[in-house]
């Protein structure tokens, strides 16, 4: 791309802020928003390239595409809607690439709302922890018109290692939520065993070790192994809450499309009866301590 896009990346949190850190790296123009307006100036202050906006209008009106990196539906249309919202800083040809777990309703919000505004909506969700983030080495999965992708091709592989172009607007969400459904029945599994393990009387730490080097080792189950076997001070790397924001996207597209999805429901339930315990904002390896926390004593 000879004279590469200035993207608006909106929205800096812990995935947001290295996929950020990679598009600038890659050459590219770079202003950012943030609610928290520390966290931008603390980016663009360590990033070359970089401005800060004031607000999602000011960084939309003068960028060709706007990234957003957001956790759910509601946090994407506080970006767009309202006087200072990225719409109103919209003109005719810009592209909308929200890369957030937005879900099918909210992606087709957002086409609507940009299509509406002369412009182009293209949903991307990733796959990857942080690390992945960090080392550009994310999986996109992407919907949206062939054109506009093939166009947008240098973005996306500034923050990826592999790019599926799975269809038209909605494709890319609908394909997270059915890897986010594996995600959340691995973790489950692992806290239902390592739980089991333990009241058995082996040692929390050994066993997780024998999972990592068994064929259940899988890289959710490496990458969370501080989650849980030190639960107490390990650093959240996806809340619970949002596991169980995905896990209602999940099962409601089920209803919607006739999928029997009976392992979800049970996640989803489990979920949000640890949330109910106090454990939203820890890891979802905190279904473990959920579970711990009912265990019968051995008599």
């Amino acid at each position: 791309m000879s004279n590469p896009k200035t993207v608006a990346f909106l929205g800096l949190g812990r995935m947001g802020r290295p996929m950020a850190a990679n598009i600038a790296n890659a050459g590219f123009p770079v202003v950012v928003y943030n609610r928290t307006r520390s966290t931008a100036e603390d980016f663009a202050a360590a990033t070359d390239g970089v401005k800060v906006a004031d607000s999602p209008r000011e960084a939309a009106a003068g960028a060709d595409v706007v990234v957003t990196m957001l956790a759910d539906e509601p946090a994407l249309r506080a970006v767009y809607e309202g006087p200072q919202g990225a719409l109103a800083g919209w003109s005719p040809h810009k592209v909308a690439l929200d890369m957030g777990t937005t879900g099918p309703a909210g992606t087709a919000w957002l086409a609507r709302a940009v299509g509406n505004a002369g412009g182009t909506a293209i949903d991307s969700p990733v796959s990857g922890a942080v690390k992945a983030a960090e080392t550009a080495g994310l999986t996109l999965m992407v919907g949206g018109a062939a054109d506009v992708v093939e166009d947008l091709r240098p973005l996306l592989e500034s923050m990826s290692a592999t790019i599926y172009h799975l269809g038209e607007s909605g494709a890319g969400a609908i394909m997270k939520l059915a890897v986010n459904n594996v995600i959340y029945a691995l973790g489950q599994a692992v806290s239902e065993s390592l739980v089991l393990a333990e009241c058995s009387g082996i040692d929390r730490a050994e066993a997780y070790e024998v999972f990592c080097d068994s064929a259940i080792a899988a890289p959710m189950v490496k990458y969370r192994q501080d989650n849980y076997t030190n639960p107490g001070t390990s650093i959240t790397q996806l809340a619970l809450t949002l596991a169980a924001k995905d896990l209602k996207l999940i099962t409601a597209l089920a209803d919607e499309v006739g999928a029997p999805m009976p392992q979800a429901m049970v996640n989803l339930d489990t979920a949000v009866r640890a949330i109910d315990d106090g454990l939203g904002d820890h890891d979802m390896a905190a279904v473990a301590v959920y579970l711990r926390n009912r265990t019968s004593p051995r008599s």
